[in-house]
């Protein structure tokens, strides 16, 4: 088993031992994104709309630099401080994976890494 790793400077360095991705065969793992600015390392302002538009941006980033895009994404895990943000969020998110949404976790968990609202990690499949 070969395991390439994925990096780009259009999304936040890792801030921790992990990597923004990892593609093993013809399967890419994303790690969970925040909706950190690339270019600050700083949460971007605006609440959910805008931390959920910047966590797609971060993770078509990283999907680019794979040689992909959300058009294989096969599987989404989203993480929400707040269930009650799950509308709002849905509705970003929704404007980037349709019209072939991938299948999809939501949770509300106690807390996300730098005060976020949401995180949303991925799995893709690249190639036949």
């Amino acid at each position: 088993m070969t395991k390439e790793i994925i990096h780009t400077d259009h999304a936040p360095v890792a801030a921790g031992p992990y990597s923004q991705a990892v593609r093993t065969g013809n399967l890419l793992f994303l790690a969970g994104q925040v909706g950190l600015n690339p270019a600050t390392g700083a949460l971007v302002d605006g609440g959910i709309e805008a931390q959920t538009e910047r966590v797609m941006q971060n993770l078509a980033a990283v999907l680019a630099a794979a040689g992909t895009s959300f058009a294989n994404v096969v599987k989404t895990t989203v993480f929400l401080a707040d269930i009650a943000d799950f509308t709002a969020m849905n509705e970003v998110y929704g404007r980037f994976v349709m019209p072939n949404p991938p299948a999809r976790s939501t949770f509300q968990v106690a807390a996300l890494p730098r005060g976020a609202k949401v995180e949303i990690e991925m799995i893709a499949v690249i190639g036949d």
